[in-house]
């Protein structure tokens, strides 16, 4: 099983991939997310988003800032105001 990711900025889709787990910067707290999930919503704040393909994998880190996560069926998606390249 995988969770669906979507990164998005105002300006475009960045990524949409099927990953093991994602850690998100929340405002509150990093979290972590899986599929199967319960649904959530969250703010999250400047820093590094973990993109983990596989269990036990490396995780590919994101620089974001600011925004907001939901959880839902769909996987996850975070849209931020600004993602570095």
């Amino acid at each position: 099983m995988a969770l669906h990711f979507e990164l998005v900025t105002p300006a475009k889709l960045v990524r949409s991939e099927d990953v093991y787990m994602v850690v998100v910067p929340g405002t509150e707290g990093e979290f972590g997310v899986l599929e199967g999930h319960a649904p959530f919503m969250s703010t999250i704040r400047d820093g590094a988003v973990q993109v983990f393909r596989t269990a036990g994998a490396a995780p590919e880190t994101i620089q974001v800032r600011g925004g907001f996560a939901e959880v839902g069926e769909n996987g996850l998606t975070v849209l931020a105001e600004h993602v570095e390249a």
